[in-house]
């Protein structure tokens, strides 16, 4: 047995070469770092957040198999919240990612959608010409390229990794300090100007041009065409503005020099929240552009006949009555 003084020089020898072989001059700081204690923040988002997901979960799944598909990783951001993130690495990057991707898109699809009704209803007989399958594919390729780019920076940035008193994270490391809050920052005001701002004023823009051409016909039922329209801007404006304002507000606070750790504390609160209304748009607002819409009611009237006879006798009335006003008052058709 090697004596004591030659073991103790074997064990620091190799502790410095540990420490040679992991040693980043990046992480290395010339002043001291405050650290703000988050035990408080995480315990509420630890009880906050799994309710919700479980909720928009369920709900994606009544209102909509699309939104359902893409935002498929709420029940792994419910396991992680209730306990750990025990997934692995490559679960982490794909399920952050993805969730971003299904955010992103989501907004996206729906300004589309919007555009899509203006033109259909302001510019009808230019639309006629314009509106075929092969720009519906393009426009649709050109959303999914845009949030995947959007989304790129968790893929890449996130990971799993040891945080006692938590237990194993999934969150942004590996790099430096100074390359990670610069991607935070352009992500922040990423996310607040083109999936928030610039979606914003192309649906107030295209239902305020879509309210006006109705209101100059003679159509019957303008009046509850217009109150729906009225939901929709008042249902987007509710569920996006505090989640967006949060975010710019996330990045003002970054960008200082100083940082006060109980600003940093409201403002993860409000993000847990603001974030979870935002995701319930996501899940309402197919109710708003299936459910209530007249070829979709006249469809699910044939599925219900075709699966249950019983109700041929008292649908068809109902449906006899509707082509019957219908016939009367012309653009009775548009779905808003």
């Amino acid at each position: 047995m090697d004596p004591p003084d030659d073991q103790y020089s074997l064990l620091q020898e190799l502790l410095n070469m540990i420490n040679e072989s992991t040693y980043d001059p990046s992480y290395v700081q010339s002043e001291t770092v405050k650290l703000c204690p988050k035990l408080l923040v995480n315990d509420f988002g630890s009880d906050f957040n799994p309710p919700f997901y479980y909720f928009n979960f369920l709900l994606s799944y009544l209102g909509n198999g699309l939104v359902l598909y893409i935002i498929f990783n709420l029940p792994f951001w419910a396991t992680y919240f209730l306990s750990q993130w025990v997934f692995g690495s490559v679960l982490c990057k794909m399920v952050s990612s993805a969730y971003f991707i299904g955010f992103y898109s989501s907004i996206l699809f729906l300004t589309l959608m919007t555009f899509d009704r203006y033109l259909a209803v302001v510019h009808a007989v230019s639309a006629a010409k314009s509106r075929k399958r092969s720009y519906a594919l393009v426009s649709s390729a050109v959303v999914w390229c845009v949030s995947i780019l959007a989304s790129l920076k968790e893929l890449v940035f996130q990971n799993v990794w040891d945080n006692p008193p938590y237990g194993l994270v999934c969150e942004e490391t590996g790099y430096s300090r100074e390359t990670m809050d610069f991607w935070r920052l352009v992500s922040y005001y990423q996310q607040f100007s083109v999936f928030f701002l610039l979606p914003l004023l192309m649906v107030t823009y295209c239902y305020v041009s879509i309210t006006l051409r109705i209101m100059s016909t003679r159509m019957k039922e303008k009046c509850r065409a217009v109150k729906l329209i009225f939901i929709i801007i008042f249902t987007f404006f509710v569920c996006w503005t505090p989640y967006n304002v949060v975010i710019l507000l996330q990045a003002v606070h970054s960008s200082g020099e100083e940082k006060d750790c109980d600003d940093s504390n409201t403002l993860d609160y409000a993000m847990f929240v603001t974030r979870n209304v935002a995701n319930l748009y996501c899940c309402i607002s197919p109710v708003f552009y299936t459910f209530v819409g007249k070829k979709f009611q006249s469809h699910f009237r044939r599925i219900l006949v075709k699966k249950l006879p019983c109700l041929r006798r008292r649908l068809s009335l109902s449906s006899f009555s509707t082509r019957s006003s219908s016939q009367k008052t012309p653009h009775s058709e548009y779905e808003c």
